[in-house]
């Protein structure tokens, strides 16, 4: 069968997380750097489309493409992660720690960004011809995007920050359980269609992927957007990496780990 039940992708969730945290630091990396990188230009195809066709729905569609690329590639996202390695802890195999844990947390976010901030930069020439013209529609688009989720949140103060956090924990919902979906199934059109859906739906509720933002906030501020980077860390990218955090283990990661592994007694009814 193309599919696998839930107690069998699930244990497959935890074997994936024990195999990352023991990965070396070259390959993790190096896999953070790729997928950083290939999510990022997957982000500014959305945008182009949306500013193309001016219609927000269509870069949501289309955009599941760059993770469906990345997570056959084998590369990883710091929402992955976030969801996965926690498991192989919680589960106490052998030589995993918590330390390995934060130590992969740590590495594959420092590979994220600096993969998304190299098409950052690359994307921002593209987009001025070695920026000796005036952004383009789509680089505009990407400094209003930055304004907008950055300074439109901080004039809400704390209840900004809060929003900003709780579209973070909506988003890795989503997002881990694209990646789960891919654990479902065994042949490629299975994993792609697994994926694609809900990746869809937290792009086209605009959720807030700390990836993602990555790439959207730098090449924001190299295209001229009216905020700074602590703007960017302090009203975007911390709640967003906590919500991440949290939505993705509590909705995805413990739910099924608590379910389908660490299962309740069963209880006769006779």
């Amino acid at each position: 069968m193309s599919y696998l039940i839930p107690s069998e992708f699930v244990t497959k969730m935890v074997d994936a997380g024990e195999s990352k945290i023991f990965m070396s630091t070259r390959d993790t990396l190096i896999r953070a750097y790729m997928a950083g990188a290939i999510l990022a230009l997957a982000a500014v195809f959305a945008v182009a489309i949306t500013v193309q066709t001016n219609s927000p729905i269509f870069g949501a569609i289309l955009f599941p493409v760059g993770f469906c690329m990345l997570y056959l590639l084998g590369f990883d996202l710091l929402t992955g992660v976030f969801v996965l390695t926690p498991l192989a802890w919680i589960d106490k195999r052998a030589g995993v720690t918590l330390s390995g844990v934060l130590r992969n947390w740590g590495l594959v976010f420092v590979g994220n960004f600096l993969g998304a901030l190299t098409v950052a930069v690359m994307m921002s020439i593209v987009f001025t011809y070695g920026f000796s013209v005036e952004p383009d529609a789509v680089g505009k688009k990407l400094a209003g995007i930055g304004e907008a989720r950055t300074l439109g949140y901080a004039k809400y103060g704390l209840a900004g920050w809060f929003t900003i956090f709780i579209r973070g924990m909506l988003c890795n919902w989503m997002v881990s359980t694209g990646v789960v979906g891919a654990m479902i199934s065994t042949s490629v059109s299975g994993k792609v269609i697994a994926m694609w859906m809900p990746i869809m739906l937290f792009f086209g509720m605009t959720f807030e992927h700390s990836v993602v933002n990555m790439f959207l906030f730098p090449s924001g501020l190299i295209m001229g957007g009216n905020f700074s980077i602590m703007d960017y860390f302090i009203w975007n990218e911390i709640p967003t990496v906590l919500g991440n955090l949290v939505g993705g283990l509590a909705f995805t990661g413990l739910t099924l780990y608590s379910t389908h592994v660490k299962t309740a007694p069963k209880r006769s009814f006779n």
